[in-house]
């Protein structure tokens, strides 16, 4: 019963993590107008417990939240969010695939490994690095083949943040870079119409001309 019950907190949160990958994929525009609305010491936890339970999600992408983070907090804070939520993440995954494994075929995602990662031995440290590399189902492989071969969950979380983190610290710097420079241009092209906007409109009042209807009458 308790091994039911198990499996069953483990499809919700599975459940749970699908539900709000999409929908903070869906409506992240709203999303980062809501943190950004918000106090700091309310903010950070909130954008790190999003970001953890979008990245436990098996085949989700962060890369957009983690840009995210970075223009909203700046790059040290961005990646310390980052950092803090992927190891979030990590436990919360290993704890949902020992309870809910069946859900992926592991043996026919190992099969589609590329060769090179199965020369390492799966469940291994180099092999959960290895194929934590591959985009797309990579992370998913990963996390399924910890849990399945009784990784020491320290184990999975230092694999997972040796690749996750630089990359995630990488793309909150992009974010805040990005958001610099937008909001550079966006003042310097606020300035530029500030001072010309009333040579424009000399211009525009000198070389007008009203239309033929509306000239002078004889």
């Amino acid at each position: 019963m308790r091994s039911l019950g198990r499996r069953l907190a483990g499809l919700g949160l599975l459940a749970v993590s699908f539900a709000l990958a999409a929908l903070v994929i869906r409506y992240q525009p709203h999303i980062e107008a809501y943190i950004r609305s918000i106090s700091l010491s309310v903010a950070v936890p909130v954008a790190t417990l999003i970001f953890a339970l979008v990245a436990a999600a098996p085949f989700s992408v962060t890369d957009a939240l983690a840009i995210m983070n970075g223009s909203i907090f700046g790059p040290l804070w961005g990646t310390v969010i980052n950092a803090v939520g992927i190891v979030i993440a990590a436990a919360i995954g290993y704890w949902v695939n020992r309870h809910a494994s069946h859900l992926l075929d592991l043996d026919a995602a190992l099969a589609r490994l590329p060769a090179w990662v199965k020369r390492f031995k799966v469940g291994s440290p180099m092999f959960l690095i290895a194929v934590r590399v591959i985009p797309g189902f990579g992370g998913t492989v990963a996390t399924a083949s910890a849990a399945a071969f009784r990784v020491p969950i320290w184990i999975h979380i230092l694999t997972m943040s040796v690749v996750a983190i630089p990359i995630c610290t990488l793309l909150a710097i992009f974010g805040d870079r990005v958001t610099v420079a937008i909001h550079q241009y966006e003042t310097r092209a606020h300035n530029y119409i500030i001072h010309h906007r009333p040579h424009w409109r000399f211009r525009f009042r000198r070389h007008h001309t009203l239309p033929p209807q509306y000239g002078p009458q004889e």
